[in-house]
């Protein structure tokens, strides 16, 4: 038997804050108990780390991630190898990524294909989400086979016209199936035909700065569409998670929804909590490094989501990590705007930029884990074998050290690409050690782990819906 003992550390979870030592057993959390116990003082181990001085924490779960993304004639530049190693770093045990059904392919084909991407690779655990492209007839009967075998929920989008968009009838059907087969669908909200419309109008005008990506991506249409998506599934009787959500009239559309008893619910991202439009404007086409889909938004956009977070009206923060490197990638959309491949990394940095809201006084510890990992694992069918540390759940545990001061910075960090968002950014909290399944991946300051430690896991049905 596989033991070790995690002595002196502060547990926290979402429910709970203890001063606990932990037993781990072939992979799994066995036991807790109070520092000084009994208990504690009997059990013996192969293995003791010492957390004193530390906080105890569930690995994250990032329920939002594009690894070796296709996009814009070219992919995201991070693979499942860099990519969940990179998570392992920042403290995320589990990541969440979207396979791809193509236009006029089935969604067995796109699963395959991710898997074959994934499998053997991952440093740490992953599952799948999928983007249906193409709802029709055979799309809709094939979603009950991906739940039975635990891909239990389907995104859809209002945005990208000729790639991803799906109609309003497509999407109310996707949504009476999913009511139908107890999945979760979940839709990135954009009004994408109006937007084309105000980016055509702004290239015209000689707009190209990628300031004006945030410009014509406006907070109105966000807010319509997602309005449009909570009524589609209102009358499909089915539950709907809005992703990204960046904007306040997004947010509020969300909370009326949710004061109403319907079964909504929404994540924002970092980027939306931490950046802004200020950064789309940087001169000299840097502005490129933070085009993103939802965009940026203007700094007081910012107030409304840590208060839907505080309050519940948003539940998940995760990434979208879907990075693009500036050279080469970015670069693609240097005299418009509209080509420049959107999205952000950011897989490495979630944890600790949580942990500096902390700090900062915007959420609370337990808050902080509830939002990091306990309600995605809980939202997509993970929950309790991730996401909390508890007797049964698997042993994806953080040290995390509390006081420790960091840099973020392309020049420190593990993600495999060429600038940093956050790059300067003072923060205080540090990942320690990390063990994914009780084995360590990071430990004090070194990457312990391996490609292909990562194990697929399928998963149940949102535990948010009854």
């Amino acid at each position: 038997m596989n033991r070790t003992v995690i002595r002196g550390g502060l547990v926290i979870t979402a429910a709970d804050e203890l001063h606990a030592d932990v037993l781990v057993e072939n992979g799994r959390v066995a036991a807790l108990a109070a520092h000084g116990t009994d208990a504690a003082a009997g059990w013996s181990a192969e293995h003791e780390i010492d957390a004193t001085g530390t906080y105890v924490i569930p690995g994250g779960v990032d329920v939002h991630t594009h690894m070796e993304m296709p996009f814009g004639g070219t992919q995201a530049s991070d693979t499942f190898e860099t990519g969940t190693r990179a998570a392992a770093w920042g403290g995320t045990t589990t990541i969440v990524d979207f396979a791809i059904q193509s236009k006029g392919g089935s969604l067995r084909e796109g699963l395959d294909a991710w898997h074959a991407k994934a499998d053997g690779r991952c440093a740490v655990d992953y599952a799948f989400h999928m983007i249906m492209s193409d709802v029709n007839a055979a799309s809709l009967k094939e979603m009950d086979a991906l739940v039975a075998e635990g891909v239990t929920s389907f995104k859809l989008f209002t945005a990208y016209p000729g790639v991803f968009l799906s109609d309003d009838g497509q999407i109310l059907r996707a949504m009476q199936q999913a009511a139908a087969n107890g999945s979760l669908v979940m839709t990135h909200a954009e009004n994408g035909l109006a937007i084309d419309v105000l980016a055509e109008q702004a290239l015209a005008r000689g707009e190209r700065d990628p300031r004006h990506h945030g410009e014509v991506r406006k907070a109105l249409l966000e807010a319509e569409a997602t309005h449009r998506v909570i009524k589609l599934a209102q009358v499909a009787g089915a539950p709907v998670y809005v992703v990204h959500v960046s904007a306040e009239e997004a947010v509020a559309e969300l909370a009326r929804a949710r004061d109403q008893g319907l079964p909504v619910f929404g994540e924002t991202c970092p980027q939306y909590l931490f950046l802004s439009t200020d950064n789309l404007a940087e001169p000299d086409f840097e502005g490129a490094k933070y085009v993103c889909s939802t965009p940026l938004r203007p700094r007081e956009h910012q107030a409304a989501l840590w208060r839907g977070l505080r309050t519940d009206d948003l539940q998940v923060v995760s990434t979208d990590h879907c990075p693009f490197c500036f050279k080469g990638q970015k670069e693609l959309g240097r005299d418009d705007f509209s080509k420049i491949p959107n999205g952000m990394p950011g897989v490495e940095n979630r944890m600790d930029l949580l942990h500096q809201a902390v700090v900062d006084g915007h959420i609370t510890r337990r808050r902080w884990i509830e939002i990091a990992c306990a309600a995605p694992a809980r939202m997509f069918g993970l929950y309790p074998k991730k996401g909390t540390i508890a007797p049964g759940a698997d042993a994806d545990i953080v040290l995390y050290d509390p006081d420790a001061e960091q840099t973020l910075s392309a020049g420190t960090h593990h993600m495999n690409v060429d600038y940093s968002p956050y790059e300067g950014r003072r923060i205080t909290g540090r990942v320690r050690t990390v063990l994914s399944r009780g084995v360590p991946v990071i430990d004090g300051g070194r990457y312990t782990g391996r490609a292909g430690q990562g194990m697929y896991v399928p998963r149940g049905t949102s535990q948010y819906i009854g």
